[in-house]
């Protein structure tokens, strides 16, 4: 599978940083849900470094958010070009995401500046999202 090429806006986001990379993943996106009394409308993402993480569980910025309350650091995804693939029923499908992403790195160069980014668009569809020079 061949990914699509898209260029990106940057993200300001709230985020819950994994202490054991990508291996507490799911563990961050359970802290950082629980801070919200409805996930409805909310855009969801985790975001990777290569090669040792950090992995960050992140929720885009709404204009009614205030991070100090919720005792959420911020931050900024990047904007700029990356190469885009789409994972289908994600949720039973976890191990494959890495696979994807070590397949989309040797289709173009990546830039390690920037990291790797997930976007779960819903509870079916996730969208993988890696940095390309």
């Amino acid at each position: 599978m061949i990914s699509e090429q898209v260029t990106l806006p940057e993200v300001q986001v709230m985020y819950v940083e994994s202490s054991a990379g990508l291996a507490g993943a799911s563990e961050a996106f359970d802290r950082l849900e629980a801070r919200f009394p409805s996930l409805k409308g909310r855009k969801f993402y985790g975001t990777f470094q290569p090669p040792a993480g950090p992995y960050r569980a992140c929720t885009a910025i709404e204009p009614t958010d205030d991070a100090t309350a919720l005792g959420l650091k911020t931050s900024a995804i990047p904007g700029g070009k990356y190469a885009r693939r789409k994972l289908l029923n994600w949720q039973t499908r976890m191990p494959e995401i890495g696979t994807a992403f070590q397949s989309m790195a040797k289709e173009g160069e990546r830039d390690s500046s920037r990291p790797s980014i997930e976007f779960y668009r819903s509870e079916k569809e996730l969208i993988l999202f890696l940095p390309t020079k």
